[in-house]
């Protein structure tokens, strides 16, 4: 399936709003280190599924390895990354959530203890896109699990948006509101219990 370009496109220009001269290319150390820093965060979040489905909600993470995917009404699907697996509720009835492995999803790269977004290998495009810098990363020992594409901006440097591109083909789109980071966030919502609960 193919991304729906033009919404992802227009909810870019959205959200980020140029300023009046376009900013040096961040650097991969600087990028490293702003993710290195951000141990937990809260945000909103849009999102442009493969097939043109676009849902918001609130974006939890911690690192290293927790993630959790909350959206609003009507959807009542959940995602939550933790202890190296990805759990998707998706509240249709199925007992258990469907899973994989966090080490075979593009998300991993960012989730990880420490970002090195130097390592050889593992970038294969940074690039300056007005004030955005661009980076497309992918694992550099499994480069056959995807890539993820990452939207940042200057002063201060913030992650705005990133693209998923997984091992099928399909390719998610999030697009991130203000961000909050440095916050104390509930052991629960990293606990597939708490997504299992909600089923309920």
């Amino acid at each position: 399936m193919k991304p729906l370009r033009l919404l992802a496109a227009t909810a870019l220009t959205v959200t980020l709003a140029a300023p009046a001269a376009w900013a040096d290319k961040l650097s991969l150390d600087t990028l490293s280190g702003y993710l290195n820093n951000m141990r937990t965060a809260q945000a909103k979040f849009t999102q442009i599924s493969g097939d043109g489905t676009v849902s918001t909600g609130t974006l939890y993470l911690q690192r290293p390895g927790k993630m959790r995917f909350e959206y609003d009404p009507p959807n009542k699907s959940l995602v939550i990354a933790d202890h190296g697996a990805v759990g998707i509720f998706d509240h249709k009835g199925d007992a258990e959530p469907e899973q994989y492995p966090l080490n075979k999803t593009p998300l991993s790269i960012i989730l990880a203890d420490n970002v090195n977004l130097g390592q050889a290998n593992m970038v294969t495009d940074h690039r300056e896109d007005g004030p955005s810098t661009i980076v497309r990363a992918q694992d550099p020992k499994n480069p056959e699990y995807g890539f993820i594409e990452l939207v940042f901006t200057p002063d201060p440097v913030e992650l705005r948006q990133w693209v998923v591109h997984d091992d099928g083909g399909g390719t998610t789109t999030v697009v991130l509101g203000d961000m909050r980071t440095g916050i104390s966030l509930a052991s629960r919502l990293f606990d597939f219990n708490d997504g299992r609960i909600r089923e309920k």
